[in-house]
């Protein structure tokens, strides 16, 4: 007889299991790795400015362009996922990656260390819309949206324990060694991942490949199947046909997809904003070195707090409920923190605050964004929403240089951060009208 198994509501269903634990755990690991590549320029900039040379500025085009390689890759690779699975894409960016930052320790010019990260950007690029994915279809639906949020925390996680071991070994082995490190990591990841990964469920079934695996991984995430050469699996969504990009605008789907872009676009300007200028505005204001440095730090602990804090509450709670009145309060916080920057104190906490909002709250954006989606769509969605976040990512460097030249003083400079933060926050009271997300997958 045959029967048939709906493997969405398995997953659903189940207990965070040791199984689905270690899914996690290397969707973690990979975040750490992408936060730690993030920011290894910036750990090796001081010494390799010093070794080569160089004027500050030139190295300028070289923190930019990772980040046009990541926009690239969120936008190219999440589709290349929802054709060939999340498993080799996630897998292939890690080991790319690798071998790039073995590459990046023995560039011997500007031109080459551009190069290098313009394609290392690329890699990153697919980690976090294919990481994203895989947590949302293997997590329980009771707490989904904390483990998303705590597997997103592993990027801060990788930007803060990376600053820490940068800074103990560029002292004794140089600049290269960072990139050495960088190199490690993902290779470590990447060769974990090709033993012990397994390929998304709803792919395997949507796309009608590796089902004996499927069904034996189901049986590992409920020991208690009855699975047999005559059951068969299903999911709640039909397959869809045609260029998958168009999708995202069908059905419905329209206004939410503007509106993620939008909310997206605007956090990750504040964001990067904030993070790019912060310890140099810090500085000009007379505050020490160091002072400055764990101004730029308060923002990150504070964004790690708030990844692990918020995905508990909207698991209980709802998207909307917990997301609008932090992006308000963030972008008060930012304001506050234009009127009190001079009181280092009070500079750390507002800061924090701050970094809580809108670093945590991206976490929780990017769980938002992959349950609005249906899996068909789901690596594509997340990827081209994380896309346009990483275009206002790159556009805030730039905007807070230009507000700079114009010369506009801290407090304007500050204060104008606010601006989409509370752009932000609308965008959330407006798709959380349209659609009133919930912690749970939106099937078709």
């Amino acid at each position: 007889m045959n029967n048939q198994l709906d493997i969405c509501a398995i997953v659903e269903r189940s207990r965070l299991g040791a199984f689905q634990l270690l899914v996690l755990v290397q969707c973690f690991l990979c975040m750490v790795v992408d936060g730690f590549d993030i920011q290894a320029m910036a750990y090796a900039a001081p010494s390799l400015i010093a070794e080569w040379g160089i004027p500050k500025a030139n190295l300028g085009p070289v923190f930019s362009i990772s980040m046009l390689g990541m926009l690239i890759g969120s936008l190219a690779l999440g589709s290349v996922a929802d054709r060939v699975g999340r498993r080799p894409v996630l897998m292939s960016a890690t080991l790319v990656m690798a071998v790039l930052m073995y590459l990046t320790a023995h560039a011997t010019s500007v031109d080459g260390l551009l190069a290098l990260r313009f394609f290392t950007g690329i890699a990153m690029g697919a980690i976090v819309p294919n990481v994203a994915t895989l947590v949302t279809e293997y997590a329980p639906r009771h707490n989904r949206v904390m483990l998303l949020t705590l597997v997103s925390s592993g990027m801060v996680v990788g930007g803060l324990v990376g600053g820490a071991i940068a800074a103990a070994l560029i002292p004794l082995h140089g600049w290269q060694a960072v990139f050495y490190m960088g190199a490690v990591a993902p290779l470590c990841v990447g060769l974990l991942m090709l033993f012990a990964l397994p390929e998304s469920l709803q792919w395997c079934v949507l796309r009608g490949r590796q089902l004996d695996r499927a069904k034996s991984v189901l049986k590992r995430i409920e020991p208690g199947l009855q699975i047999n050469e005559n059951t068969t699996l299903v999911i709640a969504e039909p397959r869809k046909k045609g260029l998958s990009l168009t999708h995202l605008f069908s059905d419905g789907r329209l206004p939410g997809t503007l509106l993620l872009w939008l909310i997206n676009f605007m956090n990750m300007l504040c964001v990067y904003f904030l993070a790019s200028w912060t310890p140099v505005l810090m500085s000009g204001a007379g505050h020490t070195p160091s002072q400055a440095v764990l101004a730029g730090t308060s923002m990150w602990l504070g964004g790690l707090a708030g990844g692990w804090l918020l995905g508990w509450f909207v698991d209980r709670r709802g998207f909307g409920a917990v997301l609008v009145p932090t992006f308000i309060v963030s972008a008060v916080a930012i304001i506050l923190f234009s009127q009190y920057y001079t009181s280092i104190n009070l500079a750390y906490v507002t800061i924090a605050v701050v970094g809580f909002g809108i670093l945590g709250g991206q976490a929780a954006l990017n769980a938002m964004t992959s349950t609005f989606y249906p899996a068909a769509l789901r690596a594509t969605g997340t990827g081209w929403t994380l896309g346009i976040g990483r275009l206002g990512g790159i556009c805030g460097p730039f905007i807070g240089a230009t507000l700079l030249h114009l010369q506009w003083s801290t407090s304007d400079l500050l204060v104008a951060a606010a601006v989409p933060a509370s752009i932000a926050a609308l965008g959330i009271i407006g798709f959380w009208r349209l659609h009133r997300p919930t912690a749970v997958p939106v099937t078709q």
